[in-house]
């Protein structure tokens, strides 16, 4: 069923007013009335079900940080039938076991600097690189969640032959850790031409180009070493989104949205088709997750109630 209007204020029978977030849980609610089962179980065995929808939906806290404690994202998650929060610390995973949800993708710690910048291609990270990746494979094991993240890392003043042939070395010595615990490793493309913000493009980022990034996957020669498709980056490098997600369908280990340009809502005002990109999606029989991970400009909650309906098909 189509969720109802969301509109700033308006009053129940009784003439009391209700308040814009109570509306918006409301609409949110009911997306979750639903006629057919996703694809796949939650945490605790159960499923949600949406609208129908064969797109299982996660939520990249980090968007939503500045508005959303870790805690109530998870809470505005399951209102509107999400099925992970992705992309956070696992002392936070108990919480998303009790609560019925997964943590879609796991992260990696290398503190003090982002996790996309000291990454496989320079053997000087390959130590700080294996223990954090370790970690987040074990905490993720434990809890049964099936992906952790992975980047090429930047330059560092390697050639991309240098970088990728470093990055497939680095890989062989975790991947048979990944495969023994059950966990697929997720190397994503980030696009280098946008230097507006520092989370909506990476200059000097290596794998800014998704037939390299597949090179090196392909080299490893793992199921548990996957392309994490973010389509904003993909459009942003190389475009032809529809037709590389059927090129590369059997490596496809996770998808990000985020509208472009701006890494902001995926509806109106952006250059994507979301619709038919999750179309392709379940048309290729793509069982993972697709995780919200943009910047919302306006009310965060509407923003992402839009998202998640645009991409229930």
């Amino acid at each position: 069923m189509d969720q109802p209007e969301i509109i700033a204020s308006s009053r129940n029978l009784d003439g009391v007013e209700m308040n814009r977030r109570q509306l918006l849980q409301g609409a949110a609610a009911a997306t979750v009335l639903s006629t057919v089962a996703l694809p796949g179980g939650m945490a605790d065995g159960s499923t949600h079900e949406v609208d129908g929808s064969k797109i299982r939906q996660s939520v990249a806290h980090w968007c939503f940080s500045e508005h959303w404690s870790v805690e109530q994202t998870i809470d505005h998650a399951i209102e509107l039938g999400c099925q992970s929060v992705e992309l956070i610390e696992p002392k936070y995973f108990p919480l998303l076991q009790k609560k019925g949800l997964v943590c879609a993708i796991g992260q990696i710690d290398m503190a003090p600097d982002p996790p996309f910048v000291k990454g496989w291609n320079n053997p000087r990270h390959h130590e700080q690189l294996l223990k954090a990746t370790r970690d987040s494979i074990d905490a993720c094991s434990e809890f049964g969640f099936p992906n952790v993240i992975a980047f090429t890392g930047m330059n560092d003043g390697f050639s991309k032959d240098e970088g990728a042939i470093h990055c497939v070395e680095g890989f062989k010595k975790i991947i048979d850790h990944a495969e023994k615990k059950k966990v697929t490793l997720c190397l994503e493309v980030l696009n280098t031409r946008d230097d507006t913000h520092p989370m909506k493009g990476h200059p000097g980022y290596m794998g800014d180009d998704t037939e390299y990034v597949v090179d090196i996957i392909r080299k490893v020669d793992s199921p548990n070493l996957k392309l994490l498709f973010d389509v904003y980056h993909i459009q942003i490098m190389n475009g032809d989104v529809i037709r590389r997600l059927r090129q590369y369908k059997d490596l496809l280990g996770h998808v990000h949205v985020a509208g472009n340009p701006g890494r902001n809502e995926i509806g109106a005002g952006q250059e994507i088709y979301y619709r038919a990109v999750m179309e392709a999606l379940v048309d290729i029989g793509y069982e993972g997750y697709v995780g919200q991970e943009f910047l919302p400009t306006g009310d965060p909650l509407a923003s992402l109630t839009e998202a998640v309906k645009t991409c229930n098909v």
